[in-house]
């Protein structure tokens, strides 16, 4: 990206960010650090990746450079001024201008075989209920192994423990970085794995077995 660009990327965050700084997560782009990390353990070739407040296009930029196909990006961007600018920038990714609250209302992917989920969307300073709508539909669309991923500037995770516990999901801190502003870190949300799914193997014995 150019200086020019990087600038242009710059003043439009802080317009939209000053404009409604609630549903803007940053008084600037995130940073390449902070790109890499977001998106370092979604490898090409997996299936589609799910977007969700791409901005500018930062994570984009670092998908591609993973590389994703353009082609298995869909980009769910609130802010019309955002979503023209990444049509532009990616004409050959699906850009959908709508709030990511109404995923489950659609119907997005045929089946649920996303591979991956990146958000850059103000978790922090939504209310439960747009959280858990966010999250569950999401969730919707990814395949039983997929990981939704998540950066906040916050001490913690960024989606409380009731919330996990309502939607069956388990948290892991990715890791975080100093460099961006402000210092940020990264979660990876994934489905826990049901008691029902455990497998009675020979020989093993089970909690509820006694031992010969």
């Amino acid at each position: 990206m150019t200086a020019a660009c990087a600038y242009s990327d710059y003043l439009q965050f802080f317009r939209s960010w000053a404009s409604d700084p609630l549903r803007v997560a940053s008084v600037a782009p995130s940073s390449p650090s902070l790109s890499r990390l977001m998106t370092g353990e979604i490898n090409p070739g997996e299936g589609p990746v799910l977007e969700l407040g791409p901005g500018t296009g930062a994570f984009t930029r670092a998908l591609l450079q993973r590389g994703v196909p353009e082609s298995d990006l869909t980009l769910v961007e609130y802010g019309s001024d955002f979503a023209r600018i990444l049509q532009h920038r990616f004409p050959r990714a699906r850009v959908l201008w709508m709030d990511a609250s109404q995923l489950a209302q659609y119907t997005l992917f045929p089946h649920a075989n996303v591979a991956a989920v990146v958000s850059g969307l103000p978790l922090l300073s939504m209310s439960p209920r747009k959280v858990m709508a966010i999250l569950s539909g999401a969730f919707s669309y990814l395949r039983p192994t997929g990981s939704f991923y998540q950066f906040t500037y916050g001490p913690r995770c960024p989606v409380p423990r009731p919330i996990l516990d309502r939607l069956g999901l388990k948290a892991r801190r990715v890791g975080g970085t100093v460099r961006n502003f402000p210092p940020a870190a990264v979660y990876s949300f994934k489905r826990r794995q049901p008691l029902a799914t455990l497998r009675r193997s020979p020989g093993v014995a089970m909690p509820d077995q006694e031992l010969p």
